[in-house]
């Protein structure tokens, strides 16, 4: 399932989460470095120097610390969970289960990120939010140019392409009724990047502008976890019309699916409980 790019802070604040998830192996090492890709993608968007880097330095670390104590046993038992699930049968319930714990964690993170965060964007000077506004820009351009151009046609396509390979991440090589069934879903499933696109455009300028008044430690938090209640009705809609869609698909790879694609599902759900247990346990 796609992390949302909703570029700048917003996508800053999500890393903690993202950093955890990204990719379907290699867990320990990934979290290993997580401060440092965090850091990484915190500098894209803040021209911070000298004692306010060492206060980003420091906030990373106070949020990695967080997140190893409440976050990573929460993972290993939806983990362990997720397995007991799929080696039951998934059914429409169980997608939901899911979907929910994903975006539950996500809001947790990002909230224990944007308090970290706060005081040192209070900090922040004229030119600096124009710095990040001019990176915004930059990462606005870059979906774009990834999502939004080409005909229908190309674009289901290209949405079609990206589904296999994250399915394929987890159950191998997919069969070709497995495919075909991705490829009726991103047929009939609605192209909503441009939808996206302003919905992303809303939320940025709603977070700028709480940076811009020097109001992140009051308003911050409240304001990234709150964007959904200000999200356009029929945008809402159709999001929600692609995620039916999305569990309808995911169904029918399931029925699809051979003993061992699921015996693989099953043995990395296991895995990932595992490694989110150890890292836990783990000294900061």
């Amino acid at each position: 399932m796609k992390r949302w790019a909703l570029g700048a802070v917003w996508l800053a604040l999500a890393l903690g989460l993202a950093a955890v998830l990204a990719g379907c192996s290699g867990v320990r090492l990934a979290y290993d470095n997580a401060d440092l890709f965090i850091r990484w993608r915190l500098l894209q968007f803040l021209d911070v120097h000298g004692e306010q880097a060492d206060e980003l330095d420091e906030r990373i670390t106070r949020f990695m610390r967080w997140h190893r104590a409440n976050a990573l046993p929460k993972y290993a038992r939806d983990a362990d969970e997720g397995a007991q699930r799929v080696s039951r049968g998934l059914t429409r319930a169980d997608l939901a289960w899911g979907y929910d714990l994903f975006t539950g964690h996500g809001r947790e993170a990002m909230r224990a990120a944007a308090e970290q965060m706060a005081p040192l964007l209070d900090q922040l000077t004229p030119e600096q939010v124009r710095h990040m506004e001019q990176r915004i820009d930059e990462e606005n351009r870059k979906f774009a140019r990834e999502h939004l151009r080409g005909s229908e046609r190309e674009r289901r396509e290209k949405r079609a392409q990206r589904i296999v390979t994250r399915l394929e991440d987890w159950l191998g090589t997919l069969s070709k009724a497995q495919i075909e069934a991705v490829r009726q879903y991103s047929a009939r499933a609605p192209l909503n990047a441009d939808a996206r696109d302003r919905d992303n455009k809303r939320i940025q300028a709603e977070i700028v502008a709480v940076i811009r008044a020097r109001e992140s430690r009051k308003r911050l938090a409240e304001t990234v976890l709150t964007t959904d209640k200000r999200r356009d009705p029929a945008f809402a809609a159709v999001r929600q019309a692609s995620l039916d869609e999305f569990y309808t698909l995911l169904l029918e790879i399931e029925r699809l699916a051979a003993p061992e694609q699921r015996a693989r599902v099953i043995s990395e759900l296991r895995r990932y409980a595992e490694e989110f247990r150890g890292l836990a346990a783990r000294p900061s």
